[in-house]
């Protein structure tokens, strides 16, 4: 493969050529006593340590950019120390060629990162990350992005027997989404506009329901100091089941620079709950993106489901600080209120919304060149209605901590 990458470089024009070798090493020790989903009385906590190793292989000239990458996801201990079986899978595999006048084409296995990451993320929190296989078309200008993402998927090469795609690989059988994005100096904001094409039907029969999500991210930066965004995106359409799908998420965040190293942010996410008594799926799905980022670094609400088929919506309302105590240390801490949008019956009758409070406190700090060190300590005060939406004893103490060591390096750049 790179015999062939640099044979192609070489018919190009002199010094139009790079190839780039990147490594990545992220391991990565969690104590785990109620994260995810919240810990059960006489319930022991987890302790382990998770790792990433990746290599990467990039190769660019004027109008053509490829790269492969290459990473083993595991668990110390997992593999023997002995092992003729690895897991090294391929993770990214694409190719972007430049027409010119910013068009381009990109074809691959990628990762989709868009606006804030609310809906298309890379999930770089998740070891695995997250890719999708998929043709990107676009045209980007120094204020102007337009992107057209279209995908279908299968789950073999099939000689007979129609389109049916089974569950467990990619979530959605065909996917086509177009994203508008304008930005200047004060002002930025961008469109999308997604059509998920969801397998409804059984291995005889394919049958594919389709789900629209629509919607606008915006953000205003009048002086240094303030930086305000926001964000509304509905859902319509048919689940996979052909219930009708109307729901809705809206989010307000300030960023307040105070000094120089000190920063605020205050913030509301409202996502729209299902109502067991409406005939529609009121639930607003926030998709593909990094959940992690959102509704409590304890990963409770959309990065992991909620209990007995429940979907009641969350509202979070979050204050946070980050403190840059020298140029290669930040500490920051950010508090939470979660509570259901939608109201929840049980035997004993109508619950309180209010879910509880979570409370995040992380560190980074540069170590040296290529080496972050990041540590987190996150803790959750729960109800009883978290009990009913997501399991679990409330009156347990319910916390999580993390350690992690990112080491990445470009190993090798060569142009010629």
């Amino acid at each position: 493969m790179i015999f062939s990458l640099f044979v192609g470089g070489m018919m190009a024009q002199p010094g139009d050529n790079q190839t780039t070798v990147d490594v990545q090493v992220r391991p990565r020790a969690e104590y785990r006593n109620g994260a995810l989903f919240p810990r059960d009385r006489g319930e022991l906590p987890a302790r382990f340590i998770a790792n990433r190793a990746r290599l990467s292989l990039g190769y660019e000239r004027s109008q053509l950019e490829m790269r492969f990458s290459a990473q083993h996801v595991g668990v110390w201990g997992q593999d023997p120390q002995i092992d003729r079986n690895g897991r090294f899978i391929l993770n990214e595999a694409w190719a972007k060629l430049r027409f010119g006048h910013g068009l381009f084409a990109k074809l691959g296995r990628q990762p989709l990162s868009y606006d804030d990451e609310r809906i298309l993320g890379a999930l770089d929190w998740n070891m695995a990350g997250r890719y999708h296989d998929a043709l990107k078309l676009g045209y980007e200008s120094r204020r102007d992005l337009l992107h057209l993402i279209l995908a279908f998927n299968q789950n073999d090469e099939r000689v007979i027997g129609g389109t049916y795609y089974h569950p467990g690989a990619q979530p959605y059988k065909s996917m086509q989404t177009l994203w508008y994005a304008h930005s200047d100096e004060h002002f930025r904001v961008s469109a999308l506009a997604m059509n998920l094409g969801l397998e409804g039907g059984t291995a005889d029969r394919a049958e594919t329901r389709y789900q629209q999500t629509f919607g606008v991210n915006l953000g205003i930066r009048p002086d240094r100091a303030l930086d305000l965004s926001g964000a509304f995106y509905y859902q319509m359409g048919r689940t996979a089941a052909d219930v009708s799908i109307s729901a809705w998420i809206a989010a307000l965040r300030a960023n307040i620079h105070a000094t120089e190293g000190l920063s605020f942010q205050l913030g509301s996410d409202y996502l729209s709950g299902d109502k067991r008594e409406s005939t529609r799926f009121e639930a607003f799905n926030p998709l593909y993106g990094t959940h992690h980022k959102f509704y409590g670094a304890m990963d409770y609400f959309y990065a992991s489901p909620f209990a007995n088929g429940l979907n009641p919506g969350l509202w979070d309302n979050y204050a946070g600080l980050n403190v840059a105590v020298t140029p290669s240390l930040s500490l920051g801490a950010t508090g939470h209120y979660f509570s259901t949008t939608s109201d929840l019956q049980s035997r004993t009758g109508l619950l309180s919304k209010g879910l509880g409070t979570e409370v995040d406190l992380q560190l980074s700090w540069k170590l040296m060149k290529d080496v972050n060190l990041m540590a987190g300590y996150s803790f959750m005060s729960g109800t009883e209605t978290m009990d009913y939406v997501k399991g679990g004893d409330h009156t347990r103490w319910q916390d999580w901590a993390w350690l992690s060591v990112n080491i990445q390096t470009r190993v090798f750049q060569a142009m010629w």
